[in-house]
């Protein structure tokens, strides 16, 4: 059987990816986290492609990130827990099924199960372009919560977060630049709850040759 060059158009109108994404996100509103549906895989996909083909990866490269970015965060339909690992087993499942290349599945599902700081680590290209797009996807659209008195910290971290940029400078850095009401949360409260993430993202910049910068309020902070 011919392996075939799987699209990134081909993922998103797959109908069982589809189900999954929206069956994950279901469980984590259940749990009470953020928003991890179709705004925000979207959003990673489109960013991690752009990382890639902003310092000069092919355009294969930055589709197989594109696809991973769309794919990360399936495995929540199976528990948050380990869900970087479940995830990938499963998007190994879905591209094998749709007879995918399997270097092209291999170097999706190693990203997939790569990109929570629990466990992560930038271990190529595509895993690195997943980890930064991921974890600078900060914003207080993807607070769900309208009951200000019952916000957890991170509720309130998000949710203060009124402008979120990532800007590439190739052979030099990626920044995070970011516009906190302070009203609603102090820059403290930010690194309590992001400090692992922010660390990562420093890893995966180092993989891409670059370093990591992160703005809050006009100051930079990393």
């Amino acid at each position: 059987m011919r392996k075939l060059k799987i699209t990134f158009d081909e993922i998103q109108n797959n109908e069982a990816v589809k189900t999954y994404i929206r069956r994950a996100d279901e469980s984590l509103i259940a749990l009470g986290y953020t928003e991890h549906s179709f705004p925000h895989v979207k959003k990673v996909a489109q960013l991690a492609s752009e990382i890639l083909l902003t310092l000069g990866y092919d355009e294969r490269q930055a589709e197989l990130a594109r696809i991973a970015g769309y794919l990360h965060d399936i495995g929540n339909v199976v528990n948050r827990i380990d869900h970087a690992q479940s995830g990938a087993v499963m998007a190994f499942r879905i591209l094998d099924k749709m007879g995918a290349d399997p270097e092209d599945i291999a170097t999706i599902i190693t990203a997939i199960g790569n990109h929570d700081e629990s466990t992560a680590f930038p271990v190529n290209p595509v895993a690195a372009a997943l980890i930064l797009a991921d974890k600078t996807d900060v914003r207080y659209t993807r607070v769900r919560n309208r009951d200000f008195a019952s916000f957890d910290i991170h509720d309130r971290v998000n949710y203060s977060v009124k402008k979120s940029e990532v800007h590439i400078e190739k052979d030099s850095h990626i920044e995070l630049r970011l516009e906190i009401d302070t009203e609603m949360c102090a820059v403290m409260d930010y690194f309590e709850i992001f400090l692992n993430r922010m660390i990562l993202c420093r890893k995966a910049a180092e993989r891409l040759g670059l370093e990591f910068w992160l703005w809050i309020n006009g100051q930079r902070l990393i």
